[in-house]
């Protein structure tokens, strides 16, 4: 040993807040933000994907597990890649089906998802914007989660795109309603778009053919300059934290980095 500090690439974690206020649900919420290991060695500006379910991104003690994000992130700078900040949003626990439905159903038919939504583009973006060094531009504004968190994800993605230019999809929660298929055939970029959509083959019986029935509308979407999109498919996923946490690493590679 020489007596120099071994370099550490895991990135930095910071509560913004345990209890933040979201106006438009009058409820408050963790909101956390991993940021590359240096940060603060830095002058860069870096893009941003802000993904749902935060307890189940990094949580140790998350109870159906955790995706790992800041171990993949470490990994992946050690790599030399990681230059994203992203932000963390818990779920609203007992409120997390009715904050994430973007449609009323019969049966479900306390439907949050549009004041959610309000949520992040009224308060938590300005806020993210002013308080850290980011690149705020729809180009690199990315947006993502799994089951419910992906299926709010592609309504935002898919209304306001003029905003989010980067999508991480997985397992989306597509039976909730047709009105997604809807949206999405009438789906326009709002400019160059990477959309990264996963399925896992054991999740239940109808998910994998909603997932396909969705790609296949949105591959005509190539026909706009700029629209990228890949499906990834794990004949043996489940739908399970652990599964949407080997999908990280690699969905965060193609939308941000070196696409494969």
């Amino acid at each position: 040993m020489t007596g120099e500090a071994i370099k550490s690439f895991y990135p930095r974690i910071e509560i913004l807040d345990e209890a933040y206020e979201i106006p438009q649900l009058g409820r408050k919420r963790r909101i956390s933000v991993l940021l590359p290991h240096d940060y603060y060695q830095t002058n860069k500006k870096y893009p941003v994907l802000y993904l749902h379910d935060g307890q189940n991104l990094f949580d140790e003690y998350a109870p159906y597990g955790n995706w790992g994000v800041d171990k993949s992130l470490e990994r992946l700078a050690m790599q030399g890649i990681g230059d994203v900040i992203i932000v963390a949003i818990d779920h609203g626990g007992v409120l997390r089906i009715q904050e994430y439905l973007p449609y009323s159903t019969p049966r479900y038919t306390e439907a949050e998802g549009n004041l959610y939504i309000k949520f992040m583009l009224e308060d938590l973006k300005p806020m993210i914007d002013s308080r850290f060094r980011v690149l705020t531009g729809r180009d690199h504004t990315g947006i993502g989660g799994s089951s419910l968190g992906g299926l709010i994800s592609l309504y935002a993605g898919f209304k306001y795109p003029q905003i989010f230019g980067n999508m991480m999809i997985f397992s989306p929660s597509l039976w909730i309603s047709e009105e997604i298929y809807d949206m999405a055939y009438h789906y326009v970029p709002g400019g160059p778009t990477d959309i990264y959509l996963y399925a896992g083959g054991m999740e239940s019986a109808n998910h994998y053919s909603q997932v396909l029935r969705l790609e296949k509308i949105l591959q005509d979407k190539r026909k706009y300059e700029g629209f990228e999109m890949t499906f990834s498919h794990n004949p043996s996923g489940q739908h399970k934290e652990i599964h949407w946490g080997e999908q990280f690493p690699l969905a965060f590679r193609w939308l941000y980095f070196n696409k494969y």
